[in-house]
């Protein structure tokens, strides 16, 4: 037996989320590979199905957790045996296949990645999602040719987990950011991680015209909705915008404007699908190029049973940083 959060859907509709405690016979028959959980992480959109607030899961029941980091237990597929230490992050587990919120899981060998070396399974998921959706974003940046010394990069959300961290990699790079947060009072923190300004996330989140004076070379967003679109207004020439996230809507009522008139790239960034190799190669990056003390700074470890109580939390933005799930405590 071992300990889980277990959701439910009630007959009214509403999600019920539980501890209790399951065997192997509930674990996926579709997997190849059983391991054990060492920590987990809630991320928003684990918020989001523990709560309820959005239909992120698919199949009942469910045990949410769409990260998870530990080391193998047994295994049928090629590439994984016993003892080897794995992070998975996304493919839909949580959503369509049990999570990682528990102390076992079975998933498909196919989805998970080896840890880099000097990467603990706790800093694996102090990382989790987030910090892997920001290494992506930033690696998009990169990509694009975006010059430290040409401007400024803002990040909006930032002070959650995305945006925390993209702060820190970015500032590591040498870029000049600036980050976007509606928690003034967090400014000393955020300048803790790198950040060279700090502005309220008002000036961006309402409704803005088409075409704004040029600030930014690029941008690094996990909010949508007004805040993006007005982020996109306000892009330099040949500047590039990410798209990571949606806490304020999934709307973008924007103009193709910047995009004909100053050759503005707009990116999606997608964690949950992306191929192996890509996977691969941001973790390599976070290894070797975020800074662990700073990672410290902002994460907090919460036991299981504590994951449910802080689900709601992270929705309503009361979470500052990253929370580490030590499955075992």
């Amino acid at each position: 037996m071992f300990n889980a959060i277990l959701l439910n859907k009630n007959d009214d509709g509403t999600t019920n989320a539980q501890m209790t405690q399951l065997d192997q016979s509930h674990l996926p028959a579709d997997g190849d590979v059983t391991v054990r959980i060492e920590y987990s992480t809630i991320n928003y959109k684990d918020g989001l199905a523990i709560t309820g607030k959005m239909p992120v899961v698919r199949t009942w029941p469910m045990v949410p957790g769409i990260d998870g980091a530990g080391e193998v237990i047994a295994s049928s597929h090629p590439d994984w045996k016993a003892g080897d230490p794995f992070i998975l992050n996304g493919w839909g587990v949580g959503e369509t296949h049990m999570g990682c919120l528990a102390q076992q899981a079975k998933l498909k060998g196919d989805w998970l990645i080896k840890r880099p070396a000097g990467i603990s399974a706790r800093t694996a998921m102090a990382i989790g999602t987030a910090g892997y959706t920001a290494m992506l974003s930033a690696l998009a940046l990169e990509e694009q040719g975006v010059d430290k010394n040409s401007g400024e990069i803002l990040v909006t959300g930032a002070s959650g987990g995305v945006g925390s961290i993209a702060i820190a990699i970015l500032s590591g790079w040498g870029y000049r950011v600036v980050a976007s947060t509606g928690k003034l009072d967090e400014a000393d923190y955020l300048r803790s991680l790198g950040a060279t300004e700090v502005i309220d996330r008002a000036a961006l989140s309402a409704p803005g015209k088409p075409l704004q004076k040029e600030r930014w070379i690029g941008v690094v967003d996990s909010v949508g909705s007004h805040t993006l679109a007005n982020a996109v207004a306000q892009t330099c020439y040949g500047g590039t915008v990410t798209a990571c996230g949606l806490a304020q809507g999934m709307d973008f009522s924007a103009s193709v404007a910047p995009f004909i008139l100053r050759g503005v790239r707009l990116i999606g960034i997608d964690s949950v699908m992306a191929p192996i190799a890509r996977r691969i190669a941001a973790w390599q990056r976070l290894a070797t190029d975020l800074d662990l003390e700073k990672l410290a700074t902002i994460t907090q470890e919460i036991s299981l049973a504590q994951a449910l109580v802080k689900a709601p939390e992270i929705l309503a933005g009361k979470v500052r940083g990253r929370l580490v799930v030590n499955v075992n405590a």
